[in-house]
């Protein structure tokens, strides 16, 4: 992008925002055609700002900018309107996925399909669908558009998985069958077949599923992050037992 180049009425949200001297802000977008994009937004903690009010996390925004750096200069945000504020624990299953992004997703990296699924999943959180679903569906998508996509439908030796059968998910490389493999204390995460043809399918509803794939999800986002603790780790497990990969 040159010095030059502005983006219009570009669909994105606020990820995250932090001042930045006397009354700017910094904030880290989410858009749809750009990716994670970072944006000096100049004068918006002044009282008569016409961002005041605007930039708000989980809002569907226009967000209009220009700048060729790896600053950009942001220019006008307008609300979209259609999304219901978010609260309690919904609130803080939001903040975990914006976490997610922060950490995990480069800036200017564009990911369409995630983040439909990011808005999606904003959705469903304010209409008070299961959390642990939500987070689950969105944990999948992030780490498929990502290139760390999970083998779901076929073992680690390109063979198809079967219901009823045990698996080792090995990072990195996939379900192997617990048949003849000793896979004994913590060093993997073990599912059945099932739960992964479940997962496959975006279907959750047994019970068993939900709690393997969320065990299975943690560990993935875990090594995926490198060590890197998340705050909405520690919130969430101040203030609730946590719904989703936090517990």
């Amino acid at each position: 992008m040159s010095a030059k180049q502005r983006v219009d009425q570009q669909p994105g949200f606020v990820l995250h925002s932090y001042p930045y001297r006397e009354t700017s802000l910094i904030v880290e977008v989410f858009s749809r055609d750009h990716g994670r994009v970072g944006l000096v937004a100049k004068g918006a903690r002044r009282p008569a700002s016409q961002l005041r009010g605007v930039l708000m996390a989980f809002q569907p925004l226009f967000i209009d900018w220009s700048g060729g750096g790896e600053m950009k200069t942001l220019i006008r945000a307008e609300w979209q309107g259609g999304q219901p504020l978010l609260g309690g624990q919904a609130l803080l299953c939001a903040y975990y996925a914006n976490e997610l992004l922060m950490r995990l997703m480069p800036r200017e990296d564009a990911h369409p399909r995630l983040y439909a699924a990011y808005g999606e999943a904003l959705r469903a959180l304010a209409a008070g669908d299961s959390q642990e679903v939500v987070l689950r569906r969105f944990e999948l998508a992030l780490l498929q558009e990502l290139g760390y996509g999970l083998l779901l439908e076929t073992d680690a030796d390109d063979a198809p998985v079967r219901g009823d059968t045990r698996y080792a998910y090995i990072i990195e490389r996939g379900p192997i069958s617990l048949e003849g493999f000793d896979a004994a204390g913590d060093e993997f995460a073990t599912v059945t077949g099932k739960t992964l043809l479940d997962m496959a399918a975006g279907d959750f509803r047994d019970p068993e599923t939900l709690a393997q794939s969320k065990a299975l999800m943690r560990r993935l986002i875990q090594h995926y992050l490198g060590g890197q603790q998340l705050q909405s780790r520690r919130v969430f497990t101040e203030l609730f037992a946590f719904p989703g990969d936090l517990s």
